[in-house]
């Protein structure tokens, strides 16, 4: 599909999704948020592709929602509407997409903008980026999944720390906290972000999607629970052609060729 407000390009199994609001730092319109619904439906939808990278053009990942962006018609904009119909499923399309989601923070990440990269399975943050609450500074909530991403990577102390001061993140304060997976070099940014999806597209897609199930469960159940889950997708991964591939290529002391099925 041709979209306005994104980049979209599927190569080798990486389908990368480009914010592409520049001059206003990948802030949310509309427009944007009806195109990333698209995009990630059809990342869903697609079995070539095998890894979804999200990033940004130019400086920013995302500065949020769009504040200039007013509602058609000149009316008040409904906050609640914006999140069920707009930002909402998106981090519903990313949380439950079988397949990794890498976050590329090329850039600051702020408001909804940082929902969307923490909504994704792994965060690779450039060492000039940062990461900002946002919300609180225009007398707002953390929304978009945020309040339980940062309780879940945080602990409620810091959470609490993080949405009331509004104080942003620094690429190695995130690192040490565990937002993020990586910090990179500005220089060695891009080059290591496509080493990283190349890596998980020529995986075994199947078990990152069962993988990425198994610890989403795991955030909020039992361990007996959890020991039943495993048995039931082990055995699923285990009937698949990536395992029968993985066990034969060991045996033969080669490197496995996974198709992600």
């Amino acid at each position: 599909m041709t979209y306005e407000t994104i980049l979209t390009d599927l190569t080798t199994g990486i389908y990368t999704i480009t914010l592409n609001r520049p001059d206003s730092y990948n802030a949310c319109n509309e427009q944007l948020t009806n195109e990333l619904q698209s995009a990630f439906q059809f990342a869903h939808d697609n079995d070539e592709v095998r890894c979804v990278v999200l990033t940004g053009a130019g400086k920013a990942f995302c500065s949020g929602q769009d504040l200039k962006d007013a509602p058609s018609g000149g009316g008040k904009r409904s906050l609640k509407d914006s999140l069920e119909r707009r930002y909402n499923p998106i981090i519903r399309l990313i949380t439950s997409l079988p397949k990794p989601v890498i976050a590329g923070i090329n850039g600051v990440a702020a408001g909804a903008g940082l929902s969307l990269a923490l909504a994704c399975d792994v965060r690779i943050m450039n060492a000039s980026a940062k990461l900002v609450e946002a919300f609180i500074g225009i007398a707002l909530i953390p929304d978009s999944g945020a309040t339980f991403f940062y309780t879940k990577m945080l602990g409620y102390a810091k959470a609490f720390e993080f949405a009331t001061l509004n104080k942003p993140i620094a690429a190695d304060e995130a690192l040490s906290l565990g937002m993020v997976n990586q910090v990179l070099h500005p220089g060695a940014f891009a080059e290591g972000l496509q080493a990283m999806a190349k890596k998980y597209a020529e995986g075994p897609t199947q078990s990152y999607g069962y993988v990425k199930l198994l610890l989403q469960n795991a955030q909020s159940t039992t361990l007996e629970h959890m020991l039943e889950l495993e048995a039931e997708y082990q055995q699923l991964a285990g009937e698949s052609h990536d395992y029968t591939e993985g066990v034969t290529a060991f045996i033969e002391k080669r490197a496995p060729e996974f198709l992600g099925h």
